[in-house]
């Protein structure tokens, strides 16, 4: 493991790294780990694809003993083909590993394994059946989706959980043929549904279900419905204006002032002060040339109309 490179900027709290993760999905997705964690089991977690790492920080942190974190970008490195090419350079040309490396230190002390690579090596470089939680957020093309979902298949525990990021969205069509083919071809079981995630299992999802079902209906946030499609429970969640889970703040967290506090009294000085403004050119004729008895007349004439 080493450490990112000095940069500028560092992010204050998660909602300061860059990316797209909802405050459904970051609750979502700690509920799923805390509830493994609460059953015992134990297993790594890995990522496909982790843009400025707004996802990543929230796995690693929970991370237990003895497992491990691995992620898998291509950063800067050279695309597998034309297509995943032109859809990195159009969707991700800002994204460095020294950027992840930056924000992902920012909350933790070391670094997971991080393999700059096509998400296609990954099978090479994790271990069949090892890992209990799996996001796949790597390319939206249909053949590397399709690829991405097998190797989670093969890489995870019997009863863990894969999460296929932007599964429903209108621009990554290519996502929701793979996702939707594995569910029906594939063996892949639903468990919930958010508005841009679909969590799934290959063990039984009925168990999850209910426990997730019990949950979800205490919470007035949350906006739910169960439907039936293709003998599949899919149980829907939506926010309801959700505020993101706690989650704490990074090393280089500042303490915002509070609101409304007054602010400190500055003491004025002469040289603070408005100057009065210079007399007139013809005010300094009129004092040169009338004698002082008109002066003084004049004076006296003012000061009684004020």
């Amino acid at each position: 493991m080493t450490n990112a490179q000095a940069t500028d900027t560092y992010p204050g709290e998660l909602a300061d790294v860059p990316g797209w993760f909802p405050p459904l999905d970051q609750m979502l997705f700690t509920w799923f780990l805390e509830r493994q964690q609460k059953q015992g089991m134990s297993g790594d977690l890995l990522e496909l694809g982790v843009y400025m790492g707004k996802s990543a920080i929230l796995l690693g942190h929970h991370l237990q003993d003895g497992e491990k974190f691995t992620v898998c970008d291509l950063f800067e490195g050279d695309a597998p083909d034309e297509a995943n090419k032109a859809e990195s350079t159009k969707s991700y040309a800002s994204l460095t590993q020294q950027a992840f490396e930056r924000n992902y230190l920012s909350f933790h002390d070391t670094l997971p394994t991080v393999i700059a690579a096509p998400s296609s090596v990954v099978a090479e470089k994790v271990a069949p059946g090892t890992c209990r939680f799996v996001h796949v957020d790597a390319s939206h093309l249909y053949e590397h989706v399709h690829g991405d979902i097998g190797a989670a298949h093969d890489i995870l525990l019997p009863e863990g959980i894969v999460v296929l990021d932007d599964f429903r969205s209108e621009h990554t069509p290519g996502v929701s043929v793979a996702a939707w083919e594995a569910v029906l071809n594939r063996g892949l079981r639903p468990v919930c549904l958010s508005t841009q995630k679909l969590y799934g299992t290959w063990g039984d999802p009925e168990p999850l279900q209910e426990e997730l079902l019990a949950m979800l209906r205490q919470r007035t946030d949350v906006g739910l419905s169960v439907q039936e499609a293709a003998g599949h429970r899919l149980v829907r969640a939506r926010s309801r204006g959700m505020k993101p889970p706690p989650f704490p703040p990074s090393r280089h967290y500042v303490v915002p002032a509070p609101a409304g506090a007054p602010a400190a009294p500055v003491a004025e000085s002469r040289a603070a002060r408005p100057a009065r403004p210079a007399p007139s050119r013809a005010r300094r004729l009129a004092k040169d040339l009338l004698p002082p008895v008109v002066t003084r007349a004049v004076r006296r004439a003012r000061a009684s109309r004020g």
